[in-house]
Parts: C-alpha cells; structure tokens; sequence
C-alpha cells in the first residue's frame, strides 16, 4: 500500500528569497513566514536564519546569522511576535510573523540540532550561566560558547572561573580538551 504526503507538503520559499540568499554548500531552505513589520520574509535553512527584505531593485538579505549563534527563540503566539536572543550578545531581533507554516517548528528543531551538550551553571543568589557545546552546522565543527544570565557579569567574584570550570567540563566531555 503506497501512502501519499502530497497533501504535507511545505510551500516552497518564495522565489524572490529564495533567489537573493543563494543557497550553496549543502544549505537548504527548510521553512519561512512573513513579517508583517517589514515585509520581510524570514527563511529557515539547514545552516542559517535569513531574513529577505523587499526591495525595489530586487530583494536583499538583512539577515544571515548560523544557528550556533542563535541563544533562544520565545514566542508569543497571539501577537505573533518571535523574538530571538543572540549567544554573542548582539541586540536581540524580532519578526512580527504571519504565514508561518513550519517556521517554529522548524526555527526550534534547527537551534536543538546545533546544541551538543549543555550545562547550567548555579552562580548563587538566584544567578546562572550556561556552558555550551555547539556544532556550526555548515562545517560540523564544534566550538563551546557560555551565556551569562541576567544581572551576571564576567567581572562579579568567583564568575570568570566558575564559567571557566562549566566550560572545560563540557568540552571534556565531547572530546575537546
């Protein structure tokens, strides 16, 4: 008995992204949806999230980040607002999202497949930090990566090296050090 899926199957990237991100080296557009704000469609590939503006001289990419670099991604379904918070620091970015289809799913499946090991860290006094292993997963190479809660700086006593600690912990274990 042969099963159709016809009907599951994902609309396509619209063209205009489609062809101004370009995709090559084994990247694949896997999911998007559009954001209202800007007109902007926001594209989910194997590797990277883009985002795809229009423009009167065809379409540009304001957006092309790895998802190693990808902290967190909340949602807030009834406005449809996603905000994502960058490991880097950069300030976070938000869509106002319609059409989405897979996009969420897909956004959040993406962020899992880049994250190797993971370790919270109890920095005392309701304070944490998170010590990470990632895969970039372009080149499938692993690099480790810590976040510092809110209210947490590096300089705080005993911070620096308890990361430091989370952070050798962690590449141990897969292999790193």
């Amino acid at each position: 008995m042969r099963l159709e899926w016809s009907g599951l199957r994902r609309p396509a990237v619209p063209a205009e992204a489609a062809e101004a991100i370009d995709p090559a080296g084994g990247e694949k557009l896997l999911a998007w949806a559009h954001d209202v704000g800007t007109g902007a469609t926001v594209v989910a590939g194997r590797h990277r999230l883009y985002a795809v503006a229009p423009d009167p001289e065809g379409a540009r990419v304001t957006l092309s980040r790895p998802w190693h670099l990808v902290d967190a991604g909340s949602w807030g379904g009834e406005d449809g607002i996603l905000k994502i918070t960058w490991v880097d620091g950069q300030r976070p970015t938000r869509f106002q999202l319609t059409e989405l289809g897979m996009f969420p799913e897909t956004l959040r499946e993406r962020v899992q497949a880049s994250v190797v090991l993971a370790e919270t860290l109890d920095l005392g006094g309701r304070r944490t930090a998170k010590v990470v292993v990632r895969k970039d997963l372009a080149t499938g190479a692993l690099l480790s990566q810590a976040v510092l809660g809110p209210g947490v700086r590096s300089a705080d006593p005993g911070v620096a090296e308890q990361v430091s600690d989370g952070l050798r912990r962690v590449r141990e274990q897969v292999g790193l050090d």
